[in-house]
């Protein structure tokens, strides 16, 4: 078994955006080898594409010097909150493909050869009307094939989905992700591999296990590459971090989860994800939080 640590780069936020800043932080302070990359750092949409050119070519020479390998590139919290490819107007949609093109090539120019995205939400409508929803989801895959296969020509090795928490955020259950997981992988040039966050779900599934993130990580074991790791009481996706005060509080356990693929023999990246508001008190806690995660996470891994 292969478990990579490392971590998401949501916790840059708008706080340590230069590139200079948070692969330092990563090297130096965190002391882990692998990232996710988060899109919100450089949209591919709000960013110009000069800007965006110089600043993958930092970024690569950077991760370069410190031996940093950005495994993946993955949506931030910008994009959740569109409708994006799931937007009830065609002409919307067909615009934002334009932002899953730019981020595929921006994966690519910093050096990383892995990319996902949130989909898109349905609108109220759209999930209540079978006709309209069978609709969208029949374009939508038409879609992912044309980006997968813009990917793959481009010199992209893989393509990444996340389960979210709600059925407007599809897929948010076990049986949904099994249906896009087989789908995905019919219609697209790239393999699509599955990434589980562990305070995602579906609370309000009449499906008990929708809401246990033990259940989704056994139930696809051998099919998810990244693991998002968060402390969460699973009432709502919290993002807590791994320390003493928050262990207490929440209900994932390093030892639990690692035990589920003892016996896995392809790799698996474990990516912490903290999230805080991008203000005062957390500006001045979330490093100390991130130091304290980690080293949970590597202790539980070395034992």
């Amino acid at each position: 078994m292969q478990i990579n640590l490392g971590v998401n780069l949501s916790f840059v936020g708008t706080r340590w955006v230069k590139p200079e800043e948070w692969t330092r932080i990563v090297a130096e302070d965190l002391k882990v080898k692998y990232v996710q990359f988060f899109s919100d750092i450089l949209d591919p949409i709000f960013t110009p594409l000069n800007l965006r050119e110089k600043t993958c070519d930092k970024i690569k020479k950077l991760c370069q010097r410190y031996g940093i390998i950005i495994q993946s590139n993955f949506s931030g919290t910008i994009p959740h909150c569109l409708n994006l490819l799931f937007h009830p107007d065609k002409e919307m949609r067909d615009a934002s493909v334009k932002w899953f093109e730019n981020g595929i090539e921006d994966t690519l120019r910093m050096g990383s050869f892995g990319y996902g995205s949130f989909f898109g939400a349905l609108p109220q409508k759209s999930l209540l009307n079978n006709e309209e929803k069978d609709s969208l989801i029949e374009e939508f895959l038409s879609k992912w094939h044309y980006l997968s296969k813009v990917g793959k020509e481009k010199g992209l090795k893989f393509m990444l989905f996340e389960p979210m928490s709600c059925r407007r955020e599809i897929p948010s259950t076990i049986s949904e992700t099994k249906w896009w997981y087989k789908k995905l992988n019919e219609v697209s040039d790239l393999p699509v591999h599955l990434l589980i966050d562990v305070g995602h779900g579906n609370v309000n599934s009449p499906e008990r296990k929708d809401a246990d993130p033990y259940a989704w990580l056994k139930e696809f074991s051998k099919e998810i590459l990244v693991i998002h790791l968060q402390q969460t009481d699973r009432i709502t996706s919290k993002h807590w971090p791994f320390t003493r005060e928050y262990n207490q509080k929440g209900v994932i356990d390093a030892k639990r989860i690692i035990k589920i693929f003892q016996d896995r023999e392809r790799e698996i990246y474990f990516f912490i994800e903290i999230s805080y508001p991008p203000f005062e008190p957390f500006d001045e806690m979330i490093l100390d939080h991130l130091k304290e995660s980690v080293d949970y996470w590597k202790n539980a891994l070395e034992k």
